[in-house]
């Protein structure tokens, strides 16, 4: 690249210059300065695919396991919207990304041309910083600012929208990295407030997000409780955590409101590290919204935006906790399992055969419940889950996770129904050739909604509306699915069928899909 550049360059070398590495891309006309200077640049590898949904889910999945932004490139308002419902899921996640939107040059909006849209409106709801780029010579300086406020504590969605004029037209230079605030340190006067609160005898638990369930955190969260005998708690759907043998051991709060009120029903007070207080995903008609015992008292240790590691590992010295977690997970694999197959020997035979430090990108949906109660026991692996309910997340998230940790196993886990929402994922595995096992669970229906339709009390339901939730007539056949968009695949009916091309992929390198008739 010579000295003079235009705008996408500028942007382009931004974004190096910031640590940004991978463009998650499904570009149009507008974006082609854009991709041009992926060429002329260099540094940021891009990654196509073939479907928005599949971008912004992938960039969650790489942000999850790098705790670092990739950057999306994503084409005018329409394909802003396509990737909406996952960047809904990164934002529950509270993922680190950049979008680069583009848009007509100013000129040409007048004309309101067919792919004329309100791209501040469609980003509105899932973005923490928005912008739109008005000048080539200033919109390197708008890019730092976006990487940094995407790195902002606890992690954000910043999305810049960029004018095709402003790509083409001259620009000066690139611009530096802007300083990472990171997160807030917590006050000593609060972390001695919940000292003294976790030695008052009251029966307590620790519900923590984010960093707390990682590494140190968790490690610190052990010896807190090897003291003090207080619960380790997690979300549902927590983002990221570090689960399996030697790691210390959570409770996970469960799905559906009276569960979740059972779970709880003893907690006089609970200490929230990044996290809200647990509430029921839906509304149920005479059920709780609300999961926690009447009269429990919270208090904050860590807001999402304060450094909750630190925070835990300050407790544990106010506490004089021990060096060590009383309690580790012991490895307990279950044995291979045989004759028909069903959702508990798939969970069974994933646990026995997965080596140590696989990624599990997990939207099994009501497959996965033996999943859940299986894995925790099983070898040291990081969990991430469905984390904001939008369906469709796996097979992208698998991508992400796969090209930000190419020397770990990734095994994806998925629902039927759900893997239709995003399927063009297979060809981005295909084609980044990803270490990407996926194993479909072939229900052919929408299972969880057969469970909620009985749940919400809907009466009158008849043959009509089964069928809205049924995925026979056709039946998908996964098997010639994945093939025809590059992905070796296989199909299982068996225990020992499944076991077998399981344990086929775990010894190859590259993507695999094994579509397990349940």
């Amino acid at each position: 690249m010579g000295d003079a550049i235009n705008g996408a360059q500028s942007v382009v070398q931004t974004l190096v210059n910031c640590g940004v590495e991978v463009c998650f891309a499904n570009p149009g006309t507008s974006e082609m300065h854009f991709v041009a200077a992926l060429d002329s640049v260099g540094g940021l590898r891009p990654v196509l695919c073939l479907f928005e949904g599949v971008v912004t889910g992938a960039a969650d999945g790489y942000g999850r396991i790098t705790g670092k932004p990739a950057v999306t490139l994503l084409h005018l308002g329409p394909g802003l919207a396509n990737g909406l419902a996952n960047l809904h899921n990164a934002r529950r996640a509270a993922t680190p990304i950049v979008n680069i939107v583009g848009d007509h040059a100013a000129h040409h909006l007048q004309y309101d041309a067919p792919l004329t849209s309100d791209i501040v409106d469609f980003a509105r709801p899932v973005s923490g910083w928005i912008h739109e780029a008005t000048s080539a010579g200033s919109v390197a300086s708008d890019v730092a600012r976006a990487v940094q406020a995407a790195n902002s504590a606890p992690g954000a969605i910043a999305t810049l929208i960029m004018p095709a004029d402003v790509a083409w037209n001259p620009a000066a230079r690139a611009a530096q990295p802007l300083a990472d605030p990171g997160p807030a340190r917590v006050d000593a006067d609060t972390v001695e407030a919940v000292a003294k609160l976790l030695s008052n005898g009251k029966t307590s638990a620790l519900l923590m997000r984010g960093g707390a369930l990682l590494g140190e955190g968790l490690e610190a969260a052990g010896r807190i409780a090897a003291k003090t005998g207080v619960r380790l708690l997690c979300d549902t759907f927590a983002p990221h955590t570090e689960l399996g043998a030697g790691r210390v051991p959570l409770e996970r709060i469960p799905y559906f409101s009276e569960q979740i009120t059972a779970f709880l029903k003893d907690v006089e007070q609970m200490i929230l590290i990044g996290a809200k207080p647990p509430v029921s995903f839906f509304a149920y008609p005479g059920k709780p919204s609300w999961g926690s015992p009447e009269g429990c008292h919270f208090a904050y240790l860590a807001q999402p935006h304060e450094d909750g590691v630190q925070a835990l590992k300050d407790l544990a010295a106010a506490l004089d906790a021990p060096a060590e977690p009383a309690t580790r997970t012991q490895l307990a694999l279950p044995a291979l399992p045989k004759g028909k197959l069903n959702s508990l020997g798939v969970a069974q035979a994933i646990a026995h055969l997965t080596p140590d430090n696989a990624i599990y990108a997990e939207e099994a949906a009501t497959s996965g419940l033996p999943f859940q109660m299986i894995l925790p026991k099983a070898r040291p692996h990081t969990h991430l889950p469905l984390t904001g309910g939008s369906i469709g997340q796996g097979l992208p998230l698998a991508i992400g996770a796969a090209i930000a940790a190419p020397d770990r196993k990734v095994v994806c886990p998925h629902g039927d129904g759900g893997a239709a929402y995003t399927m063009q994922a297979l060809w981005t595995m295909a084609r980044e050739q990803l270490d990407v096992t996926v194993v479909i669970y072939a229900n052919r229906s929408y299972a969880i909604l057969n469970v909620e339709l009985q749940r919400v009390g809907a009466s009158g339901a008849g043959s009509k509306a089964l069928s809205m939730l049924d995925l026979h007539n056709p039946e998908m056949n996964w098997m010639k699915i994945a093939e025809g968009l590059g992905v070796e695949a296989s199909r299982a009916s068996t225990a020992e069928e499944f076991a077998a091309q399981y344990a086929s992929a775990m010894d190859q390198r590259g993507p695999r899909l094994i579509e397990a008739l349940i």
